[in-house]
């Protein structure tokens, strides 16, 4: 089939955030759903939609903008932004993107070994004395040297991992978990696009996020081969979806920081987008679209493109209450989420068999 990825309302291939931006966030209250407008600090719900994927696949079956769409059906209902920001609502904010009636039918991934810093700690965790230059290091070279190829053009693939599908979704304010058979958790602060497979199979994306990509880097150290079982864990994006706009996924600076019984332990500042990476985000979606089982009609992907920095590269090591926050300006309010470290030992997993 064709390969276009565009975002919905961007029939050009431009990878630029419009500039008629629109922050929308997904709420829930008492098994009620609905989507909203964030206006300043307040929400403005939408009369015709409860979920941004039945609003973006409309967008898509009528061939219109989701900006658009979304204004057109914006009602007169107004929630306290604020007041559902810190929990002090009856209303409460879930993921700005999933699939509202299978979770199994979202797929949530990420590329590694993105952005150079990434790959110095990966580097830096398996790293030998008598290793000259890592793979990690070297699939970063791959991505310098031809990631970034002339617009239309295919370039090197990336690595490419999977996290889950969308059960393991977690929403601002919720808890992040680090389950009895992991060895650690820790944050993971990233940019993350959302994604829907239209009718024909051609995919959409429906707009950037921030995102903590939650991973066991303990596991990981103990060798990169472990890779794929860290990456098995819950995370979270949020709390709001960025649906065009001036800011442009080329330069973006946000904060992480990490607070211990309500003082600050750790904070950073890191960097994504194209200028900070070593592939254009065409290429990077060109290698995680180009398979076919990935453009099935009617599902969403959930993509992490790569953290620049996290706590677990200076040697912190995130305990049971510790809250995470990850923060990019240009894509609305913070994110945040909390520790929870499981308390009951690992049991063994049985299987049984048919007689």
């Amino acid at each position: 089939m064709e390969q276009r990825h565009g975002a919905i309302g961007e029939r050009t291939g431009r990878e630029t955030i419009m500039a008629n931006a629109m922050h929308l966030v997904q709420l829930g209250q008492s098994g009620r759903r609905a989507v909203a407008i964030v206006d300043g600090g307040a929400l403005r719900l939408l009369s015709s939609y409860t979920s941004v994927y039945d609003l973006a696949l409309e967008a898509i079956r009528r061939d219109l903008s989701l900006t658009g769409l979304a204004r057109q059906s914006a009602g007169g209902e107004t929630l306290d932004y604020d007041a559902v920001y810190t929990g002090n609502s009856s209303w409460h904010l879930l993921s700005p993107m999933d699939h509202p009636g299978d979770p199994a039918r979202t797929m949530v991934s990420g590329t590694g070994l993105t952005h150079k810093v990434s790959a110095e700690n990966r580097a830096a965790m398996h790293k030998g004395a008598n290793v000259t230059i890592t793979d990690s290091m070297r699939m970063f070279q791959l991505g310098k040297e031809g990631g970034q190829p002339s617009p239309g053009t295919i370039g090197v693939q990336p690595e490419w991992f999977y996290k889950g599908n969308g059960a393991i979704l977690r929403a601002h304010n919720e808890a992040l978990d680090v389950p009895a058979y992991a060895l650690d958790g820790g944050e993971e602060p990233e940019i993350a696009a959302a994604y829907v497979i239209g009718e024909d199979g051609q995919p959409f994306r429906v707009g950037f996020m921030p995102g903590n990509e939650f991973s066991d880097h303990v596991t990981e150290k103990q060798n990169y081969l472990y890779l794929a079982h860290s990456k098995l864990r819950t995370c979270s994006i949020g709390p709001e979806i960025v649906i065009g706009g001036s800011e442009c996924f080329h330069d973006l600076e946000g904060t992480v920081k990490i607070e211990r019984s309500g003082a600050e332990l750790w904070k950073a500042k890191v960097y994504s987008g194209e200028k900070n990476m070593c592939h254009s985000l065409e290429n990077l979606e060109h290698h995680h679209f180009k398979y076919e089982s990935h453009r099935r009609p009617g599902d969403v992907h959930i993509h992490f493109f790569g953290a620049d920095a996290f706590s677990f590269g200076e040697n912190v090591r995130l305990e049971d209450g510790d809250v995470m926050e990850v923060s990019f300006p240009g894509l609305g309010r913070s994110l945040k989420n909390t520790v929870h470290v499981a308390s009951e030992p690992q049991q063994l997993a049985r299987v049984r068999g048919l007689a």
